[in-house]
C-alpha cells in the first residue's frame, strides 16, 4: 500500500495487483520473474518463468518445496489482496513440486476480482504492524520537476524499467524498500516471540543470527553493485547504504572516517534491526566489514540505543560468520541483473 501510494497508482483492479506485484520486495524482479497477461481490469494471469525460491529449496525436498509453495505463498497472496481488494482471489493453475521436474513455466495463477468472491479475513499481524513507527514514517515526496518519471500511474508494463524513473523517484523507492524489509523484520520477529514464548534469549538470537546472515550478504552486494573502495573507507560506505542504516528518516545515523555514531531512532521504538546491534553485539556490522575486507575489525562503544562503531585495519583475516554461508546457499546471493526493454501490457 506504501509503494502504491508514493508512486500514485492506488486502485482496485488486477492492474494495480500486478504493479504492485512488480514492486514487492517478496518479488524481486527477473529472480522471480512474474509474466503477466490481463484480460480485463477484473481478470489476469501471471507465471513465473524463472522461480529463484524454488530453486532454493527443490535440492532440499518435497516438503521444504510445499512450505515455499503453498504455506508460504497462500497467506502471501491473501495479503497481497489487502492492500488493493479484498475480493481479489489468486489461485494456482499449476505449481511446484513440479511434474515432471523440469516443467515450465516453474508456475501459473489465475487473479480475479469478483463481488461474489468473500472477502480475505482479517490478519492479526498486520494490525500490529500497521501501528510500529515504520509502518507510519513518512518519506520525502518525489521532485516532479526532475527529469525522468515521477510515478506509476501510467500503463502497466512487462517489467518495471527503473532506468525510466527521475534520480528522486528511485531515491523513494529505495527508501521504500528499505523500510519495508524493516516491517519484514518485525513481522518476522512477532512470529519467533510467538513461537519462542517465555524464552526471549532464544527470540534474540534467531533475530541477531538472521541480521547477521542478511547484513554480510546484502554488504558484500552493496559493495561490489557500486564498485565501492575497500578498506575502513568502504566498509563506512557500505553500512551508509546498507538496509540496516536506511532510510535515514527512521534511523539516526551519522557516518565518517572511521566511525558510525547511532543516536537513538524511530527504528529502536520498534525494536527494528538497529536494537539488536550494540556494545555486547558487534556481529551483524562485524559481517558488513568482512564483506569489505575479512581483515577489518569492528569495537563499539555506548548504550544499547546511542552508540560509536570504530573500523580498524588489522593483520590477521578473520573468518566470514557462520550466517553469512547458510545465506549463500541462495541463488540470490549471486545474482546478476540483466537489462531489459519494457513494453505496455494491454488486455488479450
Amino acid at each position: 500500500k506504501r509503494m502504491q501510494r508514493a508512486l500514485r497508482f492506488e486502485g482496485d483492479d488486477v492492474i494495480t495487483i500486478f504493479k504492485g506485484l512488480q514492486l514487492d520486495i517478496g518479488a524481486p524482479p527477473q529472480f522471480m520473474d512474474f509474466r503477466y497477461t490481463v484480460h480485463d481490469r477484473w481478470h489476469g494471469e501471471f507465471h513465473l518463468d524463472h522461480c529463484g525460491a524454488l530453486l532454493d529449496v527443490e535440492p532440499m525436498g518435497e516438503d521444504y518445496v510445499r512450505g515455499m509453495c503453498h504455506d508460504i505463498e497462500d497467506p502471501t497472496f491473501d495479503a497481497t489482496a489487502l492492500a488493493t481488494n479484498r475480493r481479489a482471489q489468486v489461485r494456482p493453475v499449476h505449481r511446484p513440486p513440479r511434474i515432471p521436474a523440469d516443467r515450465k513455466p516453474h508456475c501459473a495463477w489465475t487473479v480475479i476480482i469478483d463481488d461474489s468472491h468473500p472477502e480475505v479475513g482479517f490478519i492479526p499481524e498486520l494490525a500490529i504492524v500497521g501501528q510500529t513507527r515504520a509502518a507510519t514514517t513518512g518519506l520525502d515526496p518525489i521532485d516532479e520537476t526532475q527529469p525522468g518519471q515521477a510515478d506509476y500511474s501510467g500503463p502497466l508494463l512487462s517489467d518495471f524499467d527503473f532506468g525510466a524513473f527521475s534520480h528522486s523517484a528511485l531515491v523513494r523507492l529505495a527508501d521504500e524498500v528499505c523500510l519495508q524489509m524493516h516491517l519484514l523484520y518485525l513481522s518476522f520477529a512477532l512470529a519467533v516471540h510467538k513461537r519462542a514464548g517465555d524464552d526471549v534469549a532464544l527470540a534474540r538470537s534467531i533475530a541477531t543470527k538472521q541480521l547477521v546472515g542478511l547484513a554480510g550478504l546484502a554488504g558484500e552486494r552493496i559493495h561490489h553493485a557500486l564498485n565501492l573502495p575497500g578498506g575502513v573507507e568502504g566498509a563506512v560506505r557500505v553500512m551508509e547504504l546498507h538496509p540496516l542504516f536506511n532510510p535515514a528518516v527512521y534511523v539516526l545515523a551519522d557516518f565518517g572516517g572511521d566511525r558510525v555514531h547511532l543516536r537513538p531512532s524511530p527504528a529502536h521504538e520498534d525494536q527494528a534491526w538497529p536494537s539488536l546491534v550494540s556494545p555486547e553485539a558487534v556481529a551483524p556490522l562485524q559481517a558488513i566489514a568482512f564483506a569489505v575486507d575479512p581483515h577489518l575489525h569492528v569495537d563499539i562503544d555506548g548504550s544499547p540505543t546511542e552508540w560509536t562503531a570504530v573500523i580498524t585495519e588489522t593483520d590477521t583475516a578473520t573468518k566470514e560468520f557462520s550466517e553469512v554461508s547458510v545465506a549463500k546457499f541462495s541463488g540470490g546471493s549471486t545474482f546478476v541483473f540483466q537489462p531489459r526493454k519494457s513494453l505496455p501490457l494491454t488486455p488479450v
